[in-house]
């Protein structure tokens, strides 16, 4: 989903530390890497379930390699928001920029590996430049290998989306610690043009959906430049210190391993000179993410009582974790967030 666009309904909730991890972790709405064989798994799945899911292999990549533009709506609970989207791939060269055309102003500019986030409200802007760097939209973090063990896949009926016809595909969790969902996919060049996020009721929680778009073709430079006047003096950057580094060199484990979540990505993340160092992890069975932010307790606030919220499609976990603040999120039931959050201890901890 829409990662990015999460970081608004963030702002009462989180500080602002961890908003601006938030911002420039989210900013580039999540795509996955491309792949280029099927997985053992998927080919030993039956034949309907393999046909399925090599739809979802074309989405894996298509994004980067197109040229489009077009008008998507976001959904999440009761907040809706409409965006403008360009995205550029020349010579190897990707170039982006995402308009959210309600409320308050804001947009992300990217050109490959470094994302700038534009927040008007706050006269605030998040830069950070990333090697791991995933764009938009969010679909198959880590690839397809596994992923039947955890969830169904089924071709529904074809559809179109903004004058596109596309495949529908419908993916059913095995068990209760994660979501159903579904993906509407353009036949010709894979691009998502619609996905859904469904509970265990079968409710939407969270959806996007383009109503305008246009695929291929030439890309209107002008249509990629930041629109926002931030030459007034007043706004604030922060450049955000992000360093990639092995997950067995964390301070932090996961002792109690979820089935099917994996942690794929580990970093040490300083918001402001003078500011913490925040420890990030995230976790994926493939489809779901969670992520983890683990921060020094504020100066002479003592231990606080766990606590746990919803925001729209988020489910935000916090608890404190020794002299540390843990704040978990993600795309997962409630119960599943907990559970991962619950197991994160730290390394130096003995083991009975």
């Amino acid at each position: 989903m829409i990662r990015w666009f999460r970081c608004k309904h963030h702002r009462r909730h989180l500080g602002q530390a961890l908003l601006t991890s938030l911002c420039s972790s989210l900013a580039a709405v999540s795509q996955a890497e491309s792949v280029s064989v099927v997985p053992p798994s998927v080919a030993n799945a039956a034949p309907t379930m393999t046909d399925a899911l090599q739809w979802l292999q074309r989405v894996s990549g298509s994004a980067m390699k197109l040229n489009y533009g077009g008008v998507f709506v976001y959904r999440s609970g009761d907040n809706t928001e409409t965006s403008r989207i360009t995205h550029l791939a020349e010579g190897g060269k990707e170039l982006e920029r995402i308009e959210v055309l309600d409320g308050s102003p804001r947009e992300v500019l990217r050109e490959n590996d470094e994302t700038k986030c534009y927040i008007s409200e706050s006269r605030l802007i998040v830069v950070e430049k990333r090697s791991n760097r995933r764009s938009f939209p969010a679909l198959l973090p880590e690839g397809l290998g596994g992923l039947t063990d955890y969830y169904q896949f089924r071709k529904g009926t074809p559809a179109r989306v903004a004058g596109y016809e596309a495949q529908v595909i419908i993916v059913e969790p095995r068990d209760d610690l994660r979501y159903a969902r579904q993906y509407w996919v353009e036949n010709n060049t894979g691009l998502l043009l619609k996905a859904v996020l469904l509970n265990s009721k079968g409710e939407t929680r969270e959806s996007f959906a383009f109503t305008e778009l246009k695929i291929g073709g030439p890309v209107d430079r002008e249509a990629l430049k930041g629109h926002l006047k931030t030459s007034t003096g007043d706004w604030r950057v922060h450049n955000v210190k992000a360093t990639e580094t092995s997950i067995d060199s964390l301070p932090w484990v996961l002792r109690a391993p979820m089935p099917g979540f994996r942690q794929v990505s580990g970093m040490k993340r300083q918001n402001r000179p003078d500011g913490p160092e925040t420890t990030h992890m995230v976790f994926t069975d493939g489809l779901a993410a969670i992520s983890v932010f683990i921060e020094p307790a504020a100066a002479g606030k003592g231990r606080s009582d766990a606590e746990s919220f919803s925001m729209g499609a988020v489910n935000v976990y916090r608890r404190s974790l020794g002299d540390f603040q843990l704040t978990a999120m993600g795309d997962v039931p409630l119960h599943t967030l907990r559970r991962l959050a619950d197991g994160i201890e730290s390394r130096q901890t003995k083991q009975p």
